[in-house]
Formats: C-alpha cells, sequence, structure tokens
C-alpha cells in the first residue's frame, strides 16, 4: 500500500528544549495510524507539524509526494484542503449554530448559498449520527455531541487525511467507544487517511492498524496493535500496562529532584 504521509527526521526545538528528536515514520494510504503516549510526550506537537500550524527546526514532511515544509503561505494554504483536523476540545464557535459551524468554511471562503451550506452540513452530522440538531448552539449539546460535530466539521470539505487530537479525552466510556467506532467507520465509508492522537490505550488498541510509542519525543516503537503489546522495551511496558514503577517514573523522580536543586 503506498504511503500517505512521510515523517522524517523531525526535530523541533523551542528556545533551549527540544521537544520532537528526530523522528521519523510512514503512514500508509486509508491506514488509522495511531501516536501514543502520556502527555508532553510531543504527540500534538507531531500533528500540528503535518498540518503545517508548525514549522519543524529540521526535518520533511512528505504528504503525496510534497515536502509541505517547501511550501509558501499560500500553498500551505491550498494544500490544507485535503486535510481535516479535530481539536482536542472541539474548538466549536458558540455564538453559530450547529450546521453554520459544520458549515463554517463555505460560509468563509464559497459563494454556496446559505440553504446549499447547510444541506451539506445536515448530510455530514448524518455521517457521525447527528440529525435535526441543525439549529442549536453547541452549549445546548452533551460533550459526545459536540465532539461528533466537531468531527462532522473536519470532515466537511472531503478531506484525504483527518488528524485527530485526543478525540475521547473527557468523555464517559460509552460515548468514547461511539467516537471510535466513527473514526473507523469514516475510514470504511470514504477512505480517509486517519493519524489519531491519544493516551487512550482501550481506543488506541481497539482502533489502531498500527501504533507508534511516543515518549519524551522519542518514538520507542512502531507496529500492529499486537506488536507493541509484545515490544520488550521497558517504556512501552510500563505504559501500556499502566505500571507506578519504571524507567517513565524515575526520569519523572530526576526531574523533580532536579529542579528543586
Amino acid at each position: 500500500m503506498k504511503s500517505k504521509i512521510i515523517v522524517e527526521n523531525l526535530t523541533k526545538r523551542f528556545g533551549d528544549r527540544e521537544i520532537l528528536k528526530n523522528i521519523s515514520f510512514e503512514v500508509k494510504e486509508r491506514e488509522i495510524f495511531v501516536l501514543m503516549g502520556g502527555s508532553g510526550s510531543g504527540k500534538s506537537t507531531t500533528i500540528k507539524h503535518i498540518i503545517g500550524l508548525l514549522k519543524p527546526t529540521t526535518g520533511k514532511i512528505i504528504i503525496d509526494d510534497v515536502d509541505i515544509t517547501q511550501l509558501e503561505d499560500g500553498e500551505l494554504v491550498e494544500f490544507r484542503k485535503k486535510m481535516g483536523y479535530l481539536f482536542q476540545e472541539g474548538a466549536l464557535f458558540d455564538s453559530l449554530t450547529v450546521w453554520e459551524n459544520v458549515g463554517f468554511y463555505f460560509l468563509e471562503n464559497s459563494k454556496m448559498s446559505h440553504k446549499q451550506i447547510r444541506k451539506l452540513a445536515t448530510e455530514k452530522l448524518s455521517l457521525v449520527g447527528l440529525k435535526g440538531i441543525e439549529d442549536l448552539y453547541p452549549s445546548q449539546l452533551s460533550g459526545g455531541m459536540r465532539k461528533r460535530v466537531s468531527l462532522a466539521r473536519a470532515i466537511s470539505t472531503n478531506p484525504e487525511i483527518v488528524l485527530y487530537d485526543e478525540p475521547t479525552s473527557g468523555l464517559d466510556p460509552v460515548t468514547s467507544a461511539m467516537i471510535d467506532n466513527l473514526i473507523v467507520h469514516l475510514r470504511d465509508t470514504i477512505g480517509v487517511t486517519s493519524i489519531v492522537v491519544t493516551h487512550d490505550l482501550d481506543s488506541a488498541f481497539s482502533i489502531a492498524d498500527r501504533i507508534a510509542m511516543i515518549h519524551k519525543g522519542v518514538i520507542y516503537a512502531i507496529g500492529t496493535p499486537e506488536e507493541i503489546k509484545n515490544n520488550p522495551d521497558p517504556i512501552v511496558q510500563q505504559f501500556i500496562n499502566r505500571k507506578a514503577e519504571g524507567p517513565i517514573t524515575e526520569e519523572l523522580f530526576k526531574e523533580l529532584k532536579h529542579s528543586k536543586s
């Protein structure tokens, strides 16, 4: 299967802090690729580079044979049309109705009529299992419904790639499972390539074709869910087995000790 996204020797520094440390991976067409790791591991920073919100210190990001790190701002804006992005907190506009949120891109960037945009929004809402809520406001929705509205907006432009930043964060187990099912459903029905950032182990192992385990800006393992479960690396094993003791904890204690000295 052809590679859709290639991340090659990606490094990111903010001042003296090195957030990503020469990471590399490939994502195949129609694959659900999960970036798994703890808070502050570099997961969200990675996908912000893939959509072009951040520029790398060094390295390449190649999407459909185009190195997007070399694109000018206008070219990057045009290129982003093939990508959808689900923000961690949903990022809906409180003053807009549901259909206006879903159709926001077209309200701002097209000459389509409101009737046409509303019809498109209704179609995308149907894909994520929501009907009859077009005229409600985000404040009138549950957390799970807001996430699904955000997902409908992310796929409103029929993207080839969807990036999910902690899609199940803050949701109850039933709603989380519903979001996981939607990610798989969208891959199967409209053929999107997906990168999912999560620290939710149940979600990661249930939806992933492959998983990359990232810790402190370093990728420790890449493989199928079964390969990750059987990976002998102690950092991988401590994380996936939810152990209180291990190298991750030891690093944390060393950092705390150093910060106090």
